[in-house]
């Protein structure tokens, strides 16, 4: 009935719209945080069915002011929550672990937000049976682009990790895979904006070179590179074939492409994401 008030505890939901009934608590609000909660709230969620909590005053006032939900301590966000999405750095998840763990019933769901940390981290830290969800996203879910990778801990059921679908659809696409591989996705769609952004630096920087003005480059890449990603998602073709669809033979593509071989980009490229995905376990052995 309106104006009743929910209890706090999850309930698996017998279908997907009863995901609106619980109140969802983001964990420490940063970038990674702020995204869920403006993905959510844009998406028609109640702003009355959030909670957000903020390591500075300051920074609460201002989620507060922006999005209009309610600003609270981490203790009351779980006591009050029955979907807790931890968002703060993976550095600080044990400190935030061991100040809401006595306030957390196996009945919640827990969803984690921290790189490179296993679900085991949480489950160690947390009442026993509590279930957790491992998800990386990415920053596209400012303009509703993510590509959010959802993996199921232990304790974490079919139905869990459908709720946690539902949760981070509104921010993009979704895929379901086992955890072993949430080191992967880290190096290579968790970070990936970062390398689309470099290369695209870098052409615009080429653009300049070649003589044209900064923003005409600007332009012409970012086109270029919407384009090229749409017709990547919707033709259904290997990228192989579709960059061939724009080398002809003794051409311009051609001779670009060599230099970028002689200069080992593709080499390059498995190196970093390789690189990306060591630190992400990194990161886990440091805070386990």
């Amino acid at each position: 009935m309106p104006g009743a008030v929910l209890p706090p505890a999850f309930l698996v939901p017998e279908r997907s719209s009863a995901l609106t009934k619980h109140t969802v608590a983001v964990l420490g609000t940063g970038k990674m945080g702020e995204l869920v909660l403006s993905g959510l709230l844009r998406s028609g969620w109640p702003a009355d069915r959030l909670l957000a909590t903020a390591r500075r005053p300051a920074r609460g006032a201002e989620l507060a002011e922006k999005y209009g939900v309610a600003v609270v301590g981490n203790a009351e966000a779980a006591e009050r929550a029955g979907i807790l999405a931890v968002g703060v750095k993976p550095q600080d998840a044990g400190t935030l672990l061991g100040e809401i763990g006595p306030r957390v019933t196996a009945d919640r769901l827990v969803v984690s937000l921290c790189a490179g940390l296993p679900t085991t981290f949480f489950a160690a830290r947390l009442p026993e049976g509590t279930p957790v969800v491992r998800v990386m996203t990415n920053t596209p879910a400012l303009v509703g682009q993510a590509m959010s990778a959802i993996s199921a801990g232990v304790h974490a059921t079919a139905e869990h990790v459908a709720l946690a679908e539902e949760l981070f659809r509104p921010l993009g696409s979704t895929v379901v895979l086992p955890e072993y591989q949430q080191d992967a996705v880290t190096a290579l769609s968790g970070s990936g904006p970062a390398y689309f952004y470099l290369l695209a630096e870098a052409m615009i920087d080429a653009g300049v070179l070649l003589g044209l003005p900064r923003q005409v480059a600007h332009a012409l890449i970012v086109q270029t590179a919407a384009g090229s990603a749409a017709m990547l998602r919707d033709s259904g073709e290997h990228p192989v074939k579709l960059r061939e669809a724009v080398t002809s033979p003794a051409g311009t593509t051609i001779a670009a492409i060599r230099e970028l071989e002689n200069h080992g980009v593709r080499a390059a490229l498995l190196d970093a994401l390789e690189a990306a995905r060591d630190r992400a376990r990194e990161i886990a052995n440091q805070a386990i």
